[in-house]
């Protein structure tokens, strides 16, 4: 039974055809879409939410190393298995960052604080590459802010967003 079970996967999967047929990419298709799936939500949230670029890094590999699953460029396990390793190791360097906040800075950068009491940060800015009309443009849709001069603190976070806390009309923070 195992073996016709086997069998049957190994020819709807292509495994030992020497050309890839419509129907064996269609099967590879459905299977990597499961299986990348699978291995995505063990990768958690993080993976899928406000990434950094440490993320963005596994989402492009993932998506050509199954992509060759599906065509037929690599063997078809082996490259499921490289995805596995990609995702595991993912989620490896994501727990030492979690316990050791030198690797975190190191794989996923720090923040910077582009305004504080109102007053721009202009060298903050440039380090960060961020213009005069793309802070005008956060401040405008995060906070429904014309203008830096109500801000209290503005930061360039890890994973590229600009967050705004409002200065309160007493002088005090929220």
């Amino acid at each position: 039974m195992l073996g016709e079970i086997a069998t049957w996967v190994g020819w709807a999967l292509g495994l030992e055809a020497e050309d890839l047929e419509s129907r064996h990419m269609a099967v590879r298709a459905v299977v990597v879409f499961v299986f990348a799936v699978v291995i995505v939500r063990l990768g958690k949230k993080r993976f899928i939410g406000e990434n950094t670029a440490f993320d963005v890094i596994l989402g492009v590999m993932l998506g050509s190393i199954v992509s060759r699953a599906i065509t037929g460029q690599s063997p078809f396990l082996p490259t499921l298995v490289a995805a596995v390793v990609l995702v595991g190791l993912h989620w490896f360097f994501s727990q030492i960052a979690v316990r050791w906040d030198g690797f975190g800075t190191l794989i996923k950068g720090s923040a910077r604080t582009l305004v504080r009491d109102g007053e721009v940060d202009w060298k903050a800015m440039k380090r960060g590459n961020i213009s005069e009309n793309d802070l005008l443009e956060a401040l405008r849709l995060k906070a429904s802010l014309s203008g830096w001069e109500q801000v209290s603190e503005a930061r360039l976070e890890r994973n590229g967003e600009i967050s705004i806390i409002r200065k309160e009309a007493s002088g005090r923070n929220n």
